[in-house]
């Protein structure tokens, strides 16, 4: 969409977290091509029946939740591209959805990328129960009071990092069991209004992710790479893939923070002004909203919201 006479539009991409029980029935309808017997095979597990059925407690393991997001996430963008006019100007997804970004922008083959998103999830819940390990958001805290702290602890011979930077205000660190404990009672002593632990499986964007980086590593070098076919912005460098670096960029994303509020300021600075999160949930969008309050952000979380969503781009085009 990068013509005159066009929107310069951000596809976005969620991540894990934003799955639950019953999403993508209209999609299972629409598309066996992707999501049936062939994607089963690969997963080794029935993806149709622990997206629809659940129970959530098996939908939301790290190997479960992450191939089933990134499956109905690419097989909704698919759905989407059919009805867009034009080419996005660029795209980007929170950590898992940087694999979908890069499958829509035709860098990797789905199926090929539907085994990496496998591994690397089988791999990061291995990486979790290895040691007890956690996450937590920060309220009220910026990057530069998330760090601090982390480097008080980190003093006292912990762990704790900064994992996520999500949005002005919303800052996610990761670190040991300890740690979070430490955090959740020292916390405010270091100025940080509110500190919530997050119901994950452990210290994601960490050093506690060292192996399933590894594991990342070796999977992606068996597959064929190419040059992403319009920009897609990396986690952990919030600037454009090059296709040389993409496997050891992937590779970083498991243990280094996820710079998604850089990202959306620095598509902005692209000249990227709309942006449509593509799969379940609308996690990205609240993310546009809260970092860029100027642009336009849009959501596509069905197959029904597709139509709607292209309307309002097409009227945007004839302002």
């Amino acid at each position: 969409m990068g013509s005159d006479n066009s929107v310069s539009l951000g596809v976005l991409f969620p991540g894990q977290g934003s799955q639950f029980v019953g999403m993508g029935a209209d999609l299972f309808e629409a598309r066996p091509d992707l999501l049936g017997n062939a994607a089963n095979d690969v997963l080794g597990f029935d993806l149709r029946k622990m997206c629809l059925e659940g129970p959530e407690k098996e939908l939301t393991r790290t190997e479960h939740a992450q191939p089933a997001l990134f499956a109905l996430s690419f097989a909704l963008w698919d759905e989407f591209r059919r009805s867009l006019e034009g080419t996005p100007s660029g795209m980007a997804g929170h950590s898992l959805g940087e694999y979908t970004a890069l499958t829509a922008a035709n860098a990797v083959e789905f199926a090929s990328s539907l085994g990496v998103v496998a591994l690397r999830g089988r791999a990061m819940a291995a990486a979790a129960d290895a040691e007890p390990s956690g996450m937590a958001a920060l309220i009220g805290a910026d990057e530069e009071l998330a760090q601090s702290v982390c480097a008080v602890r980190r003093e006292m011979g912990g762990r704790l990092s900064v994992a996520n930077i999500n949005s002005p205000g919303q800052i996610v660190v990761a670190g040991g069991a300890a740690d979070i404990e430490w955090l959740v009672a020292e916390g405010r002593d270091h100025g940080i209004r509110r500190v919530i632990p997050l119901k994950v499986a452990g210290a994601f964007h960490s050093s506690f992710m060292a192996s399933a980086s590894e594991s990342v590593a070796d999977g992606l070098g068996k597959v064929e790479i190419r040059e992403p076919e319009v920009p897609v912005w990396a986690n952990a460098t919030a600037s454009p893939h090059e296709e040389s670096a993409i496997v050891s960029v992937l590779a970083r994303q498991v243990v280094e923070p996820v710079r998604f509020m850089e990202i959306l300021q620095n598509m902005s600075e692209a000249g990227i002004s709309t942006y449509v999160h593509i799969g379940p949930g609308d996690v990205t969008a609240g993310l546009v909203r809260k970092t860029l309050p100027g642009a336009e952000a849009m959501v596509v979380s069905s197959i029904e919201d597709i139509s709607g969503v292209v309307d309002a781009l097409g009227t945007m085009v004839q302002r």
